[in-house]
């Protein structure tokens, strides 16, 4: 038999509190989840939903975007040196930190926050608190300035600006290059096209995705501290999922959560998922499947329904997935539990052992049959 609990999580889960939103729907966030939310309709000039979306949150990776757009401010793309441009490419679709600190030495540190600050009209952006001065991850960022970002990025900058930048968010790696996985919120639900900069602080320096350099980042490893005299916490973990969705990027998405120390990156990464699974997104078309918890660290997705396909990532410890079919295969063993059916997970392209899946039978319940 397979795991004798069942959870198949779906929308309007206990454990929720529900904000209403004028002119929107009711956003679903999490217990003990703090949020900021911004939801903008290209198409017609308004926002969908906003919560909290002024409140300052430290930007983990998500102020590569500012790091990229002042670094190409007075620069042609076109002719930025081969290491230059690949460089970038990394920083912005794998998160790499070294490039980020690259460019953050490089290019005045803090300061190069401030001019973006005055050059894109920015209200909530401030660089990192004193005392920190090399940690850009702790620069401030609110959900309504990441959209006043896309906006410039999509409307104002340079066509060969927003095309770089823009190529390389839709181009997001599945793993980031500290071996995290990046197809948390957004990713995760809503169908492509969708253009994503994911950030996460405060999750240790290696995540579970295979197959990636792990490195150690200065958004990661710094001193926990309480909150700073800037008002931008520095404590709580920092999971936040930010870019466009659908057809011609209609719709800014910028969703910031803190989280509480002792969540784990997998659950973290569903509560996340909830809270976007949640919002009014114009232009979103939603993957079809049902949601189920699963257990075990290191859970392995293969390309086929056997233990020797090839592997093509590892789950978050404990993240909820979206399943969207299943179908029998390799007879998989771990423990008391033994079960020769496989699921199907479409955000990944691959399966996992049903035994895996928090169910109280081999077969999922109300999943078809591939």
């Amino acid at each position: 038999m397979g795991w004798a609990v069942l959870v198949a999580v779906l929308l309007g889960s206990a454990g929720f509190a529900r904000a209403a939103v004028p002119g929107g729907a009711a956003v679903e966030v999490p217990a003990g989840v703090t949020a900021g939310v911004a939801v903008f309709d290209r198409q017609t000039g308004t926002f969908t939903e906003q919560l909290n979306a002024d409140m300052q949150f430290r930007s983990a990776s998500v102020v590569k975007l500012l790091i990229a757009l002042d670094h190409l401010w007075d620069r042609d793309p076109g002719s930025l040196p081969a290491a230059d441009r690949a460089r970038l490419d990394s920083m912005l679709r794998s998160s790499d930190d070294d490039a980020a600190s690259f460019y953050w030495s490089q290019n005045g540190g803090g300061a190069l926050v401030d001019r973006m600050v005055s050059r894109l009209h920015l209200t909530d952006t401030a660089g990192p608190p004193a005392g920190y001065p090399g940690y850009w991850g702790y620069t401030a960022l609110s959900a309504a300035d990441t959209v006043r970002i896309y906006r410039y990025l999509l409307d104002s900058a340079p066509a060969a600006v927003r095309d770089l930048v823009m190529g390389d968010l839709r181009a997001s790696t599945r793993c980031g290059k500290d071996g995290f996985d990046q197809r948390f919120g957004i990713p995760a639900s809503f169908q492509q096209p969708w253009a994503v900069k994911q950030g996460w602080s405060g999750f240790g320096n290696s995540g579970d995705c295979t197959n990636t350099t792990n490195t150690t980042a200065n958004t990661t490893t710094a001193p926990v501290k309480s909150v700073s005299p800037t008002g931008v916490d520095l404590t709580q973990k920092a999971l936040h999922t930010t870019g466009t969705v659908g057809a011609g990027d209609r719709a800014i998405v910028a969703v910031f959560t803190l989280q509480p120390q002792s969540t784990t990156f997998g659950a973290a990464y569903t509560n996340l998922d909830r809270l976007v699974r949640s919002l009014n997104v114009p232009g979103a078309t939603r993957p079809a499947g049902a949601w189920f918890s699963t257990w075990g660290s290191g859970v392995r997705v293969r390309s086929d329904t056997t233990t020797t396909s090839t592997v093509l990532t590892a789950l978050p410890a404990g993240v909820e997935a979206q399943v969207a079919c299943q179908k029998q295969g390799e007879t998989v063993t771990d423990g008391p539990y033994t079960n020769d059916w496989w699921a199907y997970l479409p955000l990944y392209g691959g399966y996992i052992t049903n035994i895996y899946m928090k169910s109280p039978d081999n077969k999922l319940p109300g999943v078809p049959t591939c």
